[in-house]
C-alpha cells in the first residue's frame, strides 16, 4: 500500500504524506549547524570589520535611544472634574436662550485661549525652522 492510499484511509481523498520530505529538511537545520557555521564566519573577518561593527551598532543604538528618550514625555496631571447642572423641566424659552449666551461666551473664551496657546507653539516651531534654515539643514 503506497503512502498516499494509506493517509486516505477507508475511501477518502488522498492526502499526501508530507513528514517525510519535511523531516528531511529539518535535518539540516540545528544549533550546533547554525554555531558552527556562525563561528566560521568570523573566523574570516578582519580584525578592523569588527571595529566597524561595534561602531555601526553604537550609532544604532544611540540613534534609537534617542528616539526612544525623546518621545517620552510626563504630562501634568489636571484634575478634571464635571459638575452636572439640574435643570427644571418648566424652564421657559428665555431662561434657556440666556444661559446658551453665558454657555457661547464661555466657550469662546476658551477657542481663543487654545488658539493663542497654538499660535505660540507655532511660532516657537517657526523660529526653530527659520535658525535650522539659517544653518542650512
Amino acid at each position: 500500500m503506497t503512502r498516499i492510499a494509506a493517509a486516505a484511509g477507508a475511501g477518502g481523498d488522498p492526502v499526501p504524506c508530507l513528514s517525510w520530505p519535511v523531516m528531511r529538511l529539518l535535518r539540516l537545520f540545528s544549533p550546533v549547524h547554525a554555531i558552527k557555521d556562525f563561528v566560521a564566519y568570523v573566523r574570516g573577518r578582519e580584525k578592523h570589520e569588527y571595529w566597524f561593527l561595534l561602531l555601526s551598532i553604537g550609532i544604532t543604538m544611540v540613534i534609537g535611544w534617542g528616539f526612544v528618550h525623546d518621545s517620552h514625555f510626563e504630562r501634568a496631571y489636571k484634575r478634571e472634574i464635571i459638575y452636572v447642572e439640574s435643570w427644571p423641566a418648566n424652564r421657559s424659552d428665555a431662561e434657556i436662550i440666556a444661559q446658551q449666551q453665558i454657555d457661547l461666551a464661555k466657550e469662546r473664551a476658551a477657542t481663543a485661549e487654545f488658539e493663542r496657546e497654538r499660535a505660540k507653539r507655532q511660532a516657537e516651531w517657526k523660529r526653530i525652522d527659520n535658525q535650522l534654515r539659517s544653518w542650512g539643514i
